[in-house]
């Protein structure tokens, strides 16, 4: 005798397939969807480790030989936020994201580049939010508007309070 699952039996004893077809999904599906959702965790997981334990760049966490050189890169470096931390630059910064970015700007200073035309590669490749010395574009002119607007708003107001008492 052959064995059935039970919704296949099901299927024979009502002969309703949607109903032995949706038990049968409600069935495999708890098991089916762990097991997928526990292959995404290993796989990203090992990935983002994997990432963490590479070694730093050559220039992360030592200077260039030049002082005038490395003095420039320090500079830009101090201006350039981290993108992981957030509240550091990337001088400051221990996070290897940061010690990726110094080696490049090192780098870059050593082979001769500018360090404003090293800057407007961050920001092409990472956006205006990697600088904390954001330029005027189609993006950021409200960070430099809505200072100006609100304190002419603020001097309208007490301009028409100071007429009102007179």
């Amino acid at each position: 005798m052959t064995r059935l699952s039970p919704s296949v039996r099901h299927f024979r004893e009502s002969g309703n397939l949607v109903g032995s077809l949706a038990r049968a999904f409600r069935a495999y599906w708890v098991s089916a969807f762990a097991g997928m959702t526990m292959l995404v965790c290993v796989l990203g997981g090992s990935s983002v480790l994997a990432q963490d334990s590479l070694p730093p760049a050559p220039y992360a966490y030592r200077q260039l030989d030049d002082p005038a050189l490395e003095a420039k890169a320090q500079a830009l470096m101090e201006t350039l936020r981290c993108l992981k931390c957030q509240s550091q630059s990337i001088a400051d910064s221990d996070a290897p994201m940061a010690g990726d970015m110094r080696h490049q700007v090192r780098t870059r200073i050593a082979a001769g580049e500018d360090p404003e035309h090293i800057r407007a590669w961050l920001v092409e490749r990472y956006g205006d939010y990697v600088s904390y010395r954001p330029t005027m574009s189609a993006t950021t002119w409200p960070l430099f508007a809505v200072p100006a607007v609100l304190l002419l708003l603020a001097l309208l107001i007490l301009r028409r309070r100071l007429r009102g008492r007179r």
